[in-house]
């Protein structure tokens, strides 16, 4: 359920919540329902319900403004350009242009959303056919509802929002706890938040995490669940609700351990952000004890020069100079001048993680030598915070 709030009164609504007959559109109560009946819902009902009845047609219309938005973000890239799937440049039946929103280059990569949508719902619907959903191959054709066939990177901005809702309106008849439908959910909101639609990511992955609690087999869905979650957790912290943001950085860390193990690349992206939100809350001593296991496994698994050992070192390094006095100062310093010389080999002098680690070593120089004053203008200078 997308449409969580009340078409009357724009309040929350439970998933039982009372509808209208015709065109399921959902209220709090009897009387929302009959003052937006007053106030035009008469003159909308049987369109909506000719158009697959609220979720339908509110997904159908969300799709088409965002396929007109990826549309003209594209428009100078795809000039004078063809679709692969189809060689038309205005789609046969919607009539809409293209889009390129992946890795491709030259004359590659050019398609109308509706193709890529169609050619996903072709592929996923041949694997569910043939009992392939539970294997690599099914999981690899589901990527295609986010991912280009030709460069196999994975679409970004405006494109992968249009294709969400592409997803999303493909699979929203289905039964409540049907795979893809809840699959569809996830894609909707993660592309949501690819463009920073925040709020309404997060109301719909809440939706998608109580859709699952309701199920009578939600074990099915545990990697959606701690992907969900783990998205949900960046967009509390972005709303600046940070005790939702670690409680569910404390519950996706040890699930992940359990179900992969303590070595793999999930689990230790988990604690690192586990680590960076109890440092970022303040809680510095935490942060460095709740990282000192898994750097290590990270280590042993991975090797020093690996990205995971890296950052994990790096939100180590931060939580240590949190802790204050010199001692500690120091201690970052030298974790901070090894991060520096093995991303400049391993990332090379011009990677944007590089340059911000360079920038991190000479702050923290200049605060042991005492150029605080220097280093805190800079920040003022860049837009940063006052603070060390």
């Amino acid at each position: 359920m997308i449409l969580t709030t009340c078409a009357a009164c724009a309040a929350p609504l439970a998933h039982t919540a009372p509808r209208c007959v015709r065109c399921h559109t959902r209220y709090c109560n009897k009387t929302c329902q009959h003052d937006h009946w007053r106030r035009g819902h008469k003159q909308m009902c049987k369109k909506i319900h000719r158009g697959g009845n609220a979720e339908q047609y509110h997904a159908d219309k969300k799709y088409k403004e965002a396929v007109a938005v990826a549309v003209e973000a594209c428009a100078d890239d795809t000039k004078g350009q063809t679709c692969y799937i189809c060689t038309q440049a205005l789609h046969w039946k919607t009539k809409e242009g293209l889009v390129r929103g992946c890795s491709c280059r030259g004359t590659a990569g050019f398609a109308h959303v509706s193709c890529l949508a169609e050619q996903a719902k072709i592929l996923c619907d041949e694997a569910e056919e043939n009992n392939l959903m539970n294997t690599d191959r099914g999981c690899e054709r589901w990527r295609r509802w986010d991912t280009c066939n030709l460069c196999k990177q994975r679409y970004h901005g405006v494109v992968k929002y249009a294709l969400g809702w592409a997803c999303w309106k493909t699979y929203l008849g289905r039964p409540e706890g049907d795979r893809f439908r809840i699959w569809a959910m996830g894609t909707l909101g993660q592309s949501m938040r690819m463009v920073g639609h925040v709020r309404e990511a997060t109301v719909v992955l809440e939706a998608l995490l109580a859709l699952i609690d309701r199920q009578p087999e939600k074990e099915k869905h545990t990697h959606t669940v701690l992907n969900v979650q783990n998205t949900l957790a960046s967009l509390y912290g972005q709303q600046g609700r940070h005790e939702e943001e670690l409680s569910l950085r404390r519950k996706n860390y040890p699930l992940l351990k359990l179900i992969e193990g303590a070595n793999s690349q999930n689990a230790l992206i988990s604690a690192n952000n586990l680590g960076l939100c109890l440092h970022q809350r303040g809680r510095h001593a935490a942060a460095r004890e709740a990282l000192r296991e898994p750097l290590a496994d990270a280590r042993r698994t991975f090797g020093e020069d690996h990205s995971i050992t890296l950052n994990l070192r790096e939100t180590t390094a931060d939580a240590t100079s949190g802790l204050g006095g010199e001692a500690n100062l120091r201690e970052t310093i030298a974790i901070y001048e090894d991060l520096v010389t093995r991303s400049r080999r391993v990332l090379g002098t011009s990677h944007p993680t590089t340059q911000q680690r360079e920038q991190c070593l000479r702050e923290f120089r200049a605060f042991l030598t005492g150029g605080v004053a220097a280093v805190l203008a800079e920040r003022r200078a860049r837009g940063g915070g006052g603070g060390a």
